[in-house]
């Protein structure tokens, strides 16, 4: 999902503490994707309860979320709205290679072979997956905003009031929406395999901050998004052999995206439409930020009386909740 930056821009390695009296605007969709990718049984299959409902954008928000509030800081999940008309194609692709995943993931099930990447690639989510992670954040006493259209846009457009510290997302494309800081990896620090590999790395959150990054490479905004056109985003392919590295000399030669197009003999259609929809997206400010109590009873009547999750690790959960939410505050008032 969005454009990949990872070769152009720096990151900050920080501890998961360093997060402590931050608050944070989780991405949601890109959030809830991690735990539907990664929470899974060791042949694929997500975590479900007794329905076949699955639920592991659940156990991810109970359990990673309470690491977070533990480590001192507040979130704040933004949902996604409706999505860009120009989004469209991409999100017809998306859904063409997760029903290609699902066969191949079948199909590997099928011959005993091993099958975790393809149920990776095949995780959906679901309305009842949206509505369900929303009554839960609630129940957790985390805020959640509905976004009009782009849940990063409005993620970034909060930051740069100033009413977020940071935005927490996997994609680069919250910094094209001028989100002034932007966490990776804060969910899902610790051991990850490498892809096609049998090799383990240690991940941990990493922060990158756009005025740092564009003045380090001497570019305003308005070209960092002209070198996301040309590598390709959510709203066009970009252009071929063309990656951050490329895009970002292109740019310095030729000053913007039309110089780039006009000096190769090329074209993008609706490029002018694409920059403004990072540098003018829409968004809303109709939204209330406001941490409030836990309410251990619905959490618990929510995942074990309804979801099947286990009544001891819930509780022991939410009593973490609960605890971390007065460790080191002196009164009460900084949270409610």
């Amino acid at each position: 999902m969005g454009v990949d930056l990872g070769d152009l821009l720096e990151r900050e390695n920080i501890e998961i503490k360093e997060l402590s009296g931050r608050l944070i605007a989780v991405d949601a969709f890109n959030t809830l994707y991690q735990f539907l990718s990664i929470i899974r049984q060791q042949d694929g299959t997500p975590l479900k309860d007794g329905s076949g409902r699955t639920t592991s954008h659940l156990s991810g928000i109970l359990y990673r979320m309470t690491n977070i509030v533990e480590a001192g800081a507040k979130v704040v999940f933004v949902f996604d709205g409706e999505p860009p008309s120009l989004k469209r194609d991409t999100l017809n692709q998306r859904a063409e290679t997760r029903s290609r995943a699902e066969e191949m993931w079948e199909r590997a099930k099928e011959e005993g072979l091993p099958g975790f990447k393809y149920a990776q690639a095949a995780s959906r989510l679901s309305d009842e997956m949206i509505t369900d992670s929303k009554r839960l954040l609630e129940a957790m006493g985390m805020p959640v905003v509905q976004a009009p259209s782009e849940g990063e846009a409005q993620a970034a457009f909060m930051a740069m009031r100033g009413d977020v510290d940071l935005v927490a997302s996997q994609d680069y494309d919250a910094l094209l929406f001028g989100a002034p800081r932007v966490v990776r990896n804060m969910a899902i620090t610790g051991k990850r395999k490498l892809p096609g590999k049998n090799v383990y790395v240690e991940v941990q959150p990493e922060v990158i901050s756009l005025d740092k990054e564009l003045l380090r490479l001497g570019i305003e905004r308005r070209q960092l998004v002209d070198i996301a056109i040309m590598c390709g985003t959510d709203y066009n392919e970009g252009l071929k052999r063309v990656g951050p590295k490329t895009a970002m000399k292109l740019i310095k030669e030729h000053g913007d995206l039309e110089g780039v197009l006009e000096a190769r003999g090329e074209t993008i259609e609706g490029a002018a439409g694409i920059r403004d929809l990072f540098l003018n997206p829409t968004v809303t400010v109709d939204y209330r930020i406001e941490t409030k109590r836990p309410d251990p009873e619905k959490i618990l009547a929510f995942l074990c009386d309804e979801r099947d999750f286990s009544q001891e690790r819930v509780e022991k959960a939410v009593k973490r909740l609960m605890e971390a939410i007065v460790v080191g505050q002196s009164t009460l008032d900084k949270w409610f």
